[in-house]
């Protein structure tokens, strides 16, 4: 065991391939990291991904906590070996038709993709997107329960009760909402010019049902809202100190998105970012 120090850091980042480099092992020592982020580029198989994570655990103490984004539909980073999960809007669709059933299955999945992680040694899904179904908004598309809120917090709720249920923890995305802008954060900042009562009152609402219920961590959206404050909500106090945690309450983690999409370089270079 090498001697790193006995707690975690505040960064997440992520690493190159599917098998650790000396230099990351070197890295992951540093006393400012404290988990990890994997993509589709780490993983090839189930077993290549135990092994992966499990070196990545022993490389700590306590070990460092080890993420993905597995929302199901288009974003499931791991795929050959594991169970295909729909998009929420399918679950939002079905729920329009059979609301007990979509609660059901939304509860089934949510334990289905928490189990699945757990067992290949991930600790943490950035999910459920808490997002607006709005289809102005390409990049959250399908990825969104639905377009009303007290429908998404239902089923975000039955599969976050399901994530509980395997062990793991739930993260909502991406605050105060991603779904009803149009630019793709990965590619650009994008721009929301609708005023807070709008935003709290439509996009907000979904989160504030789901705090009320169970909900471990928050990540928030490389999105400018630009008539409430000129930062990025990520890089905003507004959004961070004075809305999600003094009016609304929440006081489990806050994530930012990820610092290397283009959105995030409003503030500059990597280092003013993760500043």
């Amino acid at each position: 065991m090498s001697n790193a120090p006995a707690h975690l850091g505040p960064l997440m980042c992520g690493i190159q391939g599917p098998a650790l480099l000396q230099e990351e092992r070197e890295q992951l020592q540093h006393p400012l990291i404290g988990g990890v982020i994997l993509f589709t580029r780490n993983y090839e198989s189930p077993e290549q991904l135990k092994g992966l994570t499990a070196e990545l655990r022993s490389l700590r103490t306590p070990p460092l906590i080890i993420a993905v984004d597995h929302e199901g539909g288009r974003v499931q980073r791991f795929r050959e070996g594991f169970a295909v999960l729909p998009a929420m809007a399918h679950l939002g669709d079905l729920y329009d038709r059979d609301q007990q059933r979509a609660i059901n299955l939304a509860r089934q999945f949510g334990w289905l993709m928490a189990a699945e992680l757990l067992h290949h040694g991930v600790d943490v899904s950035f999910s459920p997107v808490l997002d607006i179904g709005n289809p102005v908004s390409s990049v959250i598309g399908d990825r969104a329960f639905h377009r009303k809120p007290d429908i998404i917090a239902r089923l975000a709720n039955a599969w976050i009760r399901g994530m509980a249920d395997a062990g793991m923890a739930a993260v909502g995305k991406h605050f105060p909402g991603h779904g009803s802008v149009e630019g793709d954060s990965h590619h650009m900042l994008p721009f929301d010019r609708r005023s807070l009562q709008d935003i709290m009152t439509l996009d907000v609402e979904a989160f504030r049902h789901v705090m009320a219920t169970r909900l471990d961590g928050i990540m928030m959206a490389h999105v400018v809202y630009s008539n409430v404050d000129d930062n990025p909500a990520g890089y905003s106090k507004f959004w961070t100190t004075e809305i999600l945690r003094s009016e609304l309450g929440f006081q489990g983690v806050v994530f930012s998105d990820d610092l290397g999409m283009s959105a995030a370089d409003a503030v500059g270079g990597y280092l003013e970012r993760a500043r």
